[in-house]
């Protein structure tokens, strides 16, 4: 087992979970492996560990550990490199005057809402039971509302304030990482892409030199968005190679 080797990482404890069902590819497990106590993984130590594969969902830091597949690959854009398509370019200037605030994390109904509709829009097959939606509502706030590391909220609003997209992010030492975006979908819009040229250039003008963008999987089609924008760098064999 391959573990962070950084001195201050030697404070924590790592363990494997059980397998259970792979979200993104069809009849395949997954493990994890998990960095333990929760409440030493604050900014400074998730900032060690991101560099090496970790991602964060709500309190846990986390990265795949399938003891027969290595298809999950760890990915992050060197900003200043950074060159937008021509559809890049047009989803930049169509979007441009959406008016954005960042936030501190924490439930808020109106962005729950807007969750709600683009999980039942991509992940869903039509209307849940009521306590399955009361679950869904722990669920979004363990997993966006609850960090141990420094986040926040940023809201993207029209000209009639109405909340079109919300991004969660992590700002770690030498850039930020992108947790998760929805937004609104019944609209003919390219939201996802604004957001993360957004967050490009975001980290740009606080002057660190990437985006991490979670991981990427060559056989997942919710992945191939990440391989539109390049350059990047994919961590192989624990080092960050230029693709």
């Amino acid at each position: 087992m391959t573990l962070p080797n950084d001195a201050p990482l030697q404070k924590l404890q790592f363990y494997v979970t059980t397998a259970y069902p792979c979200g993104y590819l069809p009849k395949k497990l997954a493990q994890s492996l998990i960095a333990t106590p929760q409440n030493l993984v604050d900014a400074s130590i998730y900032s060690g560990l991101i560099q090496q594969g970790f991602r964060r969902s709500g309190k846990f830091a986390y990265r795949p550990h399938c003891e027969q597949c290595h298809a999950c690959i760890s990915v992050r854009l060197p900003v200043n490199d950074f060159q937008p398509s021509r559809s890049q370019q047009r989803a930049w200037k169509k979007h441009a005057d959406l008016q954005v605030t960042i936030l501190d994390t924490g439930y808020r109904e109106e962005q729950f809402a807007l969750y709600h509709a683009y999980q039942q829009q991509r992940h869903s097959n039509g209307p849940e039971p009521l306590d399955e939606f009361d679950d869904e509502v722990s669920q979004y706030q363990q997993f966006l509302c609850q960090s141990n590391v420094e986040s926040i909220m940023v809201e993207f609003r029209d000209s009639r304030n109405t909340l079109k997209m919300v991004s969660v992010i992590d700002l770690v030492a030498d850039g930020l990482s992108a947790v998760y975006t929805f937004y609104e979908t019944t609209d003919k819009a390219s939201y996802g892409t604004y957001g993360i040229l957004w967050q490009i250039e975001w980290a740009k003008q606080l002057g660190l030199p990437y985006l991490y963008l979670g991981y990427w999987i060559a056989d997942s089609e919710k992945m191939t968005y990440k391989q539109q924008f390049q350059p990047q760098e994919k961590l192989i064999d624990g080092e960050w190679v230029r693709s």
